[in-house]
């Protein structure tokens, strides 16, 4: 408990021990109203005062006024004991829902410390320093000892270590990174000393963005907070009016019959009504089951921006996916040499050499299966050929890498290759020398992550790439994913996703998941944009709607899941709340409900509202508490 929350609990102690104690005594009169003001003030007396505040306002419909006009009244007739332990009660409910608050936000928050306040920049000399890390530039040295958590993202320059990434992508087993490997801020170093080249500022880091979209996430409601906001806005002055109704109606009606209009009682019944009436269990658990939701899918590694998303993510019946790095890893490799008339091992160095001045993936793949340092003196007379490939001049000789339209303009056979992916033909002094197949490798939980949807309820599955036909076909087929589109541009996903909305019924939401620059278009445009944290791109990750951490698609079924449990809790709580409410009301303008029954129709039904709210915190990947 906070020093705030300790207060108020001490005053619904001296409160309930004084309400006991004169409860105990044969107190009558002046003296016993006076007796029980001690702890109705001692207890109530800021829930008065914001009351007045509102009023002064001109804004006191809210459950601090249906609280003091209640027990006020209830006082004025005599009713005591019924007063003070309607406020005392009421602030025992809203010290739990603070706790409950409270415990949802440290849970977040310490779910969040990711992001250090200094870092230890390496000069140029080898000499450290601590200094902020908004002060690093990009390109920097910095060391991350054992312990310590990883400032900014960059590439391991020195060392090897393994990371505890949990606070960011829920994995629980440390990953181990070594030189030239990818690091992201907010892990914690495990074991050795690592020297780390800063790739982004401290802003731009994975850390500041992770919280900054944590931060950002309150400020955009579900439509289920919207009506209860707007449900709050004409209930609480509609109750406070059918209470005055039923506190002057009834009696008048009497009394213009020749009757007794008994106006104590029907006041009494109106009193009990506005204690009934207050909104509090729907107002406090439905934005908390969303803001404990949002906290507890950030456990898994899946960040979502707002509880609007949340929700459309629990409706979404259509996946789209980007295949390159969302289903594959985006990590091209040699996967082959054949018809080879050479060593594998030289054609593959000349392959290198020739796209050595390429920032193409291919080119990378190529010198990556070369595997060591080229010289890029035994090149020269490099020609890029746009949409063919590359020629030039390697070690004297004349040789030409790329596809099949730059061995058909330079006249040279070539042999076709029955394997799937990108094939790169090499030609040496003008022969055909053989080609290299270079693959991109699927994630190796993409088929798990496929079948999970459909276990999942998700109707229709779809491929969207701008690879070639064959190349995406296969891959489709090997997933299990129901339809597919190849050779698209950025533009023509959009028209894709387009059309597949306007096929869907009514209510039923369409989720995107890529990670690329190109992506971004169609990740705004879908209901639910849904990016590769990691290697996707910022374009990427700031237009979508929910953030994977790890790049693991499998996460997908796995928020969705959740996502539907935690609207079906909110459901829980606002028929629950609304139906006994409305049955306490009832019984309440017909006599049958007192005090007690008030005090548990707004303190109880809020209690158990809110624990019913908190499971959103602790519920697995199988949405089961």
């Amino acid at each position: 408990m906070n020093r705030k929350q300790k207060k108020v609990l001490v005053r619904i102690l001296v409160a309930a021990a004084l309400i006991a104690l004169w409860a105990c005594l044969p107190l009558e009169g002046p003296l016993r109203f006076l007796m029980y003001m001690l702890p109705y003030g001692i207890i109530g007396y800021d829930i008065l005062i914001k009351a007045a505040k509102g009023i002064k306002n001109r804004q006191p419909f809210d459950e601090n006024f249906l609280m003091a006009v209640a027990t006020l009244g209830a006082i004025v007739l005599g009713e005591y004991t019924e007063g003070a332990a309607v406020m005392l009660f009421y602030q025992i409910g809203e010290l739990f829902q603070s706790y409950a608050v409270g415990k949802s936000r440290r849970s977040i928050q310490s779910l969040m410390d990711i992001r250090p306040d200094s870092a230890v920049l390496v000069h140029e000399d080898g000499t450290s320093q601590t200094v902020d890390p908004d002060e690093i530039p990009v390109g920097s040295t910095i060391l991350v000892s054992p312990g310590e958590k990883v400032s900014i993202d960059g590439i391991v320059l020195e060392g090897h270590s393994t990371l505890n990434t949990s606070a960011l992508t829920g994995e629980s087993l440390p990953r181990e990174v070594f030189e030239g490997d990818n690091v992201i801020s907010g892990c914690v170093n495990l074991s050795g000393v690592l020297k780390i080249q800063t790739t982004k500022e401290f802003g731009d880091s994975t850390a500041s963005k992770v919280l900054e979209l944590m931060e950002n996430a309150s400020s955009r409601k579900s439509r289920q907070e919207d009506f209860i906001t707007r449900f709050a806005r004409v209930y609480t002055p509609a109750v406070c009016y059918s209470a005055l109704a039923l506190a002057i109606l009834p009696p008048v009606f009497l009394l213009m019959m020749g009757a007794s209009p008994n106006w104590g009682n029907w006041i009494m019944r109106a009193l009990t009504f506005l204690v009934i009436s207050c909104p509090c269990a729907l107002v406090i658990s439905v934005p908390l089951t969303f803001f404990a939701g949002i906290g507890g899918i950030s456990r898994k590694g899946v960040l979502v921006k707002g509880s609007n998303y949340l929700e459309a993510l629990s409706r979404v019946r259509t996946v789209v996916f980007d295949k390159t790095g969302t289903l594959t890893q985006g990590v091209f490799e040699v996967d082959g040499v054949h018809h080879s008339s050479m060593d594998e091992d030289k054609l593959i160095e000349y392959a290198a050499l020739t796209e050595s001045y390429s920032a193409h993936p291919i080119s990378k793949s190529l010198q990556k299966a070369h595997g060591k340092p080229l010289d890029k003196a035994r090149v020269s007379d490099v020609e890029e050929i746009s949409g063919q490939g590359v020629c030039a001049q390697v070690d004297g000789l004349k040789v030409a890498a790329g596809n099949t339209r730059l061995m058909d303009s330079q006249g040279i056979p070539h042999m076709p290759c029955h394997s799937t992916g990108t094939i790169v033909h090499m030609a040496v002094d003008g022969q055909y020398a053989g080609h290299i197949l270079i693959t991109d490798k699927l994630k190796k939980t993409a088929q798990a992550a496929v079948s999970a949807l459909k276990k999942a309820g998700i109707k229709k599955t779809v491929m969207l790439t701008g690879d070639r036909e064959n190349v995406a076909r296969e891959t489709a087929d090997a997933l299990g994913i129901d339809e597919v589109y190849a050779e698209l541009l950025p533009g023509d996903k959009v028209e894709k996703v387009e059309a597949l909305l306007s096929a869907q019924k009514k209510g039923d939401t369409l989720a995107f998941v890529g990670d690329g620059i190109n992506d971004a278009p169609v990740l705004a445009r879908a209901d639910v944009g849904i990016a590769m944290g990691a290697l996707g791109s910022d374009a990427a990750i700031e237009a979508a709607d929910v953030v994977l951490m790890d790049d693991d698609p499998a996460k997908i079924a796995q928020a969705i899941r959740l996502s539907r449990r935690y609207l079906l809790i909110v459901h829980e709580n606002i028929v629950f709340a609304i139906a006994i409410k409305l049955l306490c009301l009832l019984l309440s303008a017909l006599g049958l409900a007192g005090m007690w029954t008030a005090i548990f129709a707004d303190v109880g039904v809020m209690v158990l509202a809110v624990l019913n709210a908190i499971r959103a915190l602790a519920l697995n990947e199988k949405g089961e508490s």
